[in-house]
């Protein structure tokens, strides 16, 4: 895609949504890190009733923390890979309350240091929680950024970088939400919903279904 088609993609989809969030419900930046955290291969859905339940019970590193593992993992039990993410959860909660004063750092550097937490969860509380301008690249996003030609990569770091340099900059703080949202309803994996999506004209997906499906 060119200059002109990106800026055209994302002003449809912005116009589509002009003001998109992240479907994880969460009130402050720490709610935000744990909900991340959580929701590795796990859907929104599932991470939700996880915190409806938790938050109010605990919705900070000292009240987590002193839960323990035994008292998070009831909380999280129906998530996937709820073990080690307990773990995790509690380690970062240790390290949030010795270094940072129980508060979510904005550095990437500091983020990316706390257990369970990579690039992808630091971007999107950087970008959710802080304001930033990241790109968070889940499978969504991977998927139609190759599919679309939007920017192409064969790893993660590949894309978000291919997306940091091409979408243009007045939409690169909430490029984030609107591909995941394009990929999650519109752009799904197994059958693209062609026939609905406001940027088909604009992609470059060689196997688009005719327009009577």
């Amino acid at each position: 895609m060119n200059l002109t088609q990106r800026k055209a993609f994302f002003a449809r989809l912005a116009e589509l949504n002009p003001a998109p969030r992240t479907e994880l419900e969460y009130q402050t930046p720490f709610e935000l890190l744990i909900a991340v955290m959580l929701s590795a291969q796990a859907t929104d859905v599932s991470v939700n009733k996880a915190t409806r339940r938790l938050y109010p019970v605990a919705n900070t590193a000292q009240a987590i923390l002193a839960l323990g593992e035994d008292g998070l993992k009831p909380h999280i039990a129906h998530i996937g890979l709820f073990n080690s993410k307990a773990r995790h959860v509690i380690a970062a909660c240790r390290m949030l309350i010795d270094h940072h004063d129980g508060e979510v750092p904005r550095k990437r550097e500091a983020l990316e240091a706390l257990p369970g937490v990579g690039r992808k969860t630091a971007n999107v509380v950087l970008n959710t929680a802080f304001g930033e301008a990241t790109i968070a690249v889940d499978t969504h996003i991977f998927r139609v950024a190759n599919r679309t030609g939007l920017a192409p990569g064969k790893t993660v770091r590949a894309v978000e970088d291919a997306l940091l340099k091409r979408v243009p900059a007045e939409y690169r703080h909430d490029a984030h939400h609107w591909l995941i949202l394009h990929g999650r309803y519109t752009c799904v994996a197994r059958k693209p919903r062609c026939e609905q999506c406001v940027v088909r004209d604009l992609c470059q997906f060689p196997n688009k279904p005719t327009a009577t499906g």
